[in-house]
């Protein structure tokens, strides 16, 4: 934009009064050439200014809150869910009948939304989120909460990032032939599509081209040897990948010699299935399959290499007798009949929203049973529904199971462990570094922190969430391993920078000021603290506390007062826990 466009009228015309006024006796023609760099230098700044303030509105500027639609309306109904949440329903109840465990009773509705944002989003609902959520009829919260979340860039991202993780991991791969991020965005575009998860399977084993045009190509080139990329992807790395990840079997277990324990894999089924993948090399028009090209391995106490056939370790009844061998494995990966591919999502899903898996450990489903009642239903119906994530999304979280409050109304009765274990109680587990992070910045700010949220606070929070984790310590690809809490993970959060930057007194930035500035007074203050850090209202014991504190502090401005209590709301033992 010409800097012209925003000078006003009188300062574009300044030449003629100037020289109306020496002609009358007015400036001198010296002192007019002395002035005019400072005319020029005043436009320039105003200019400057101008541009500089059109760039920050833009770049701070944020799109309205959007709700979705209401629940009565056609893109809210998914027919049939809540028979199948039913199913589940009737199922754990026999287990706790017969076990002689008494369920928890249902937590509050604000309980749920958090659960649910965390598994999805990997963060808190926002106070301008619990405010529209609570506007909804009670019956209708849940589901209309799940609309809010699909509709929202964060689930796609935050889902494609885990289902990364037990893709490819979470290292930087090879170097030029491995572009992660590309993969992990392409992944969000699809699931934002809500496009049915044994297509995206499928294209991640045959994947094909380059691997920054084809971003699911990064499934394969991520199995190549840093240090010898003429030898191509890795046929053993991929065998384990597709077991593992997308069939819950650990067959790579005899990779090297047959089980020992009396298993029912043998070496040669490991080494059979990674055959499938011989023919993916390297090519100028990057990942393509040489069909005449062996697999070839030496097995353990043998002299020497030999050919070894493609074949599926079970169910090979499943496999398509023709075609390439990737697309034959993929079809057989991904069979309706082959029911481990739908008990594994079904498990990594539960595992995603309970932050437990339904069986452990998570990449090691048997095959003939015995499953948990629920995983069969779920892997059945999933099936049935053409391997729709979003469904199954809405089965479990409207289970009664799901919906169970993690901690018992009489104190002296607390929840027990047998409780947790059969999934009559809500399991307490820790938040994974990630969920702590995206807490933390959200309660910070009564807005949502979304992708409609200003450009430069989106760069911010990553940068920020992304510091924290490393400092925090990344759990890597086994995320759903029991792990403990450690000393440096406590001094963090207690003295940590992202902790001391997103609640120190500052208006602009953090919510803490906002809330001791605007409340109209200090039980208003707590209740709204309490709802931006932890997703509820606080007790009566803790009103009465928290407001007295901030009564008792005179010689300190409110604003400054709730530094402190925001402070010890992000350490509590509470808020770093999935409840």
């Amino acid at each position: 934009m010409p800097c012209q466009e925003t000078v006003p009228d009188h300062i574009l015309m300044a030449d003629a009064p100037a020289r109306a006024t020496v002609s009358s006796g007015g400036m001198r023609p010296a002192q007019r050439e002395r002035m005019m760099p400072w005319v020029r230098n005043a436009v320039f700044v105003g200019c400057c200014l101008v541009v500089a303030g059109m760039v920050a509105g833009r770049l701070l500027r944020r799109a309205p809150f959007r709700e979705p639609p209401p629940v009565t309306s056609p893109a809210q109904q998914v027919a049939g869910f809540q028979p199948v949440s039913e199913r589940v329903d009737a199922a754990q109840a026999g287990e706790w009948n017969g076990a002689g465990v008494t369920p928890a009773s249902r937590a509050p509705d604000l309980v749920l939304a958090r659960r649910l944002s965390l598994a999805l989003t990997g963060t808190i609902p926002s106070l301008e989120e619990i405010r529209a959520f609570e506007a909804v009829r009670p019956e209708d919260r849940v589901q209309w909460w799940l609309s809010h979340l699909f509709e929202d860039r964060r689930y796609s991202d935050y889902l494609a990032e885990r289902l990364a993780r037990i893709s490819v991991g979470v290292e930087n791969g090879p170097f030029i032939v491995y572009r992660r991020h590309r993969l992990v965005s392409w992944l969000s575009d699809e699931l934002r599509k809500n496009r049915p998860y044994d297509r995206l399977v499928r294209d991640l084993i045959t994947a094909e081209g380059i691997w920054t045009t084809k971003p699911q190509v990064n499934f394969v080139t991520v199995t190549i040897d840093q240090n010898n990329k003429e030898e191509g992807p890795d046929e053993q790395k991929l065998a384990a990948r597709v077991s593992r990840a997308f069939l819950g079997v650990r067959i790579d277990c005899v990779q090297c010699h047959d089980d020992m324990f009396g298993d029912r894999w043998k070496q040669k089924d490991f080494h059979q299935l990674a055959a499938f993948f011989a023919g993916a090399e390297m090519s100028m028009t990057g990942v393509r399959d040489d069909a005449a090209k062996p697999y070839e391995f030496r097995y353990l106490r043998k002299p020497g290499k030999e050919i070894v056939p493609p074949r599926v370790p079970f169910h090979p009844e499943l496999l398509p007798e023709e075609g390439p061998l990737r697309q034959r494995l993929a079809a057989w990966v991904t069979h309706p009949d082959n029911l481990p591919f739908a008990r594994t999502l079904v498990n990594r899903v539960w595992a995603l929203l309970y932050n437990r898996p339904l069986h452990q450990p998570i990449d090691d489903i048997p095959l003939d049973g015995p499953f948990p009642p629920a995983l069969q239903i779920l892997s059945e119906d999933l099936v049935r529904n053409g391997y729709d994530i979003r469904r199954l999304i809405r089965v479990i979280a409207s289970t009664r199971g799901f919906q169970l409050d993690s901690r018992s109304e009489d104190p002296d009765h607390p929840v027990a462990v047998e409780q947790q274990k059969l999934w009559a109680a809500f399991p307490l587990t820790r938040l994974r570094p990630e969920q702590v992070a995206g807490a933390i910045l959200q309660s910070a700010s009564l807005r949502t922190l979304d992708g409609d949220s200003p450009a430069f606070t989106r760069v911010l929070r990553f940068f920020q969430e992304n510091d924290f984790v490393k400092r925090f310590g990344d759990i890597g690809q086994d995320e759903f391993d029991g792990f403990g809490g450690t000393i440096p993970q406590r001094l963090v959060m207690m003295n940590g920078e992202l902790v001391r930057e997103r609640t120190k007194e500052n208006v602009f930035a953090n919510a803490a000021t906002r809330i001791g500035v605007v409340a109209p007074d200090d039980d208003t203050a707590v209740e709204t603290a309490y709802l931006a850090t932890l997703t509820r209202r606080p007790t009566p014991v803790e009103q009465r506390h928290f407001a007295g504190r901030l009564r008792e502090g005179l010689t300190l401005k409110r604003s400054g007062r709730m530094e402190d209590l925001y402070w010890t709301l992000l350490n509590s033992t509470e808020f770093s826990w999935n409840h």
